[in-house]
């Protein structure tokens, strides 16, 4: 069994798109993926780039995800965050979402940002666990707010 973390490439990014999705169906959310191989190509290799990523293969086949990009804080500075890792589901538990969120912990310092930040829906138990181990601060006193496409175009 070889088992591999490298930067995304853009060849990946078919396998990415169907981590995405399995994720949203986790999540409960499927019909939420609107994004296209198009879009990620730009996005992640073009001339708008706005993301990198980690892929985690095992035996050459995509099984995992790191997603991130970066951000600015106007208290901290230049911060990572991570998008989402995606483990498909069944090889989940054997440890390679550490190998993914350590990858992005290595990059953030790297550039020596301030803070990695993510989020976790509060019912994903799994995950609040495996970030409690790193003992991250899971903060439960900001509340995340968001305006979609159509509520955009009413502004």
């Amino acid at each position: 069994m070889k088992i591999e973390v490298r930067k995304g490439q853009k060849e990946d990014l078919t396998g990415a798109l169907k981590l995405i999705k399995e994720l949203a169906v986790y999540e409960k959310a499927s019909d939420e993926v609107v994004v296209t191989i198009s879009q990620m190509e730009n996005w992640g290799f073009g001339s708008d780039k706005i993301f990198d990523f980690f892929v985690l293969l095992k035996n050459d086949e995509i099984i995992g995800l790191a997603l991130y990009y970066y951000k600015y804080s106007t208290w901290k500075g230049k911060c990572v965050f991570l998008e989402d890792i995606i483990i498909t589901e069944s090889e989940r538990k054997n440890g390679y979402g550490k190998l993914l969120f350590d990858e992005v912990g290595k990059v953030a310092k790297i550039e020596g940002v301030e803070r990695m930040e993510w989020q976790v829906l509060n019912w994903n138990t799994p995950a609040i666990q495996f970030y409690k181990k790193y003992n991250a601060v899971l903060d439960d006193e900001w509340i995340n707010g968001k305006l979609i496409k159509d509520q955009l175009q009413k502004l």
